[in-house]
């Protein structure tokens, strides 16, 4: 069972391709996972993974974050891995409450995780992109793929690449 954020909704095409791939993915499904709107009642249950791709910063603005790591908890088995990149802040500049840059401290992401019950397993700097100085004038959307500033620094922020993310794998004791 593979379970994911659907709060912009899933499109046909995810569905199809997991669909013409359930061999290769191992019986892999989708499952609409709506926390804090969802009540715990409807919540999934017994999955063996949650994999969520730069979110953490969405649900901090938003103020949910906490309910959606609980949300994630709750879904997950006894062993069951929550698998979480987003983009790393500064760990050298103060904690911005809002996440209004779209970076957000490692620390904090995992103060998140362990407050809702999750044990930190393994880190993995796969993801992690030293060019990026995280400090700019559009935030992290200032960087590829989105150019927030459009032709505004562009060969430079390209140049630099995407964010510097942290890639963390957390399991459910």
């Amino acid at each position: 069972m593979c379970i994911r954020d659907s709060a912009g909704g899933a499109t046909a095409g995810l569905r199809a391709r997991v669909a013409d791939k359930s061999g290769l993915l191992g019986g892999a499904s989708l499952v609409d996972f709506l926390p804090p709107r969802a009540d715990a009642a409807q919540t999934p249950l017994g999955a063996d993974m949650v994999l969520t791709f730069r979110n953490v910063h969405n649900w901090i603005t938003a103020g949910t974050v906490e309910a959606v790591f609980a949300g994630m908890y709750r879904a997950l088995k006894p062993g069951g891995v929550l698998g979480l990149v987003e983009h790393r802040a500064n760990p050298a500049l103060a904690v911005d409450p809002r996440a209004g840059n779209g970076y957000v401290h490692e620390a904090q992401v995992v103060a998140f995780a362990q407050a809702a019950g999750f044990r930190l397993a393994a880190r993995s700097e796969v993801n992690a992109n030293p060019r990026d100085t995280r400090d700019y004038p559009g935030g992290v959307w200032t960087l590829p793929p989105a150019l927030r500033l459009g032709s505004v620094g562009r060969d430079k922020y390209l140049e630099i690449g995407e964010s510097d993310r942290m890639t963390l794998r957390f399991v459910k004791p």
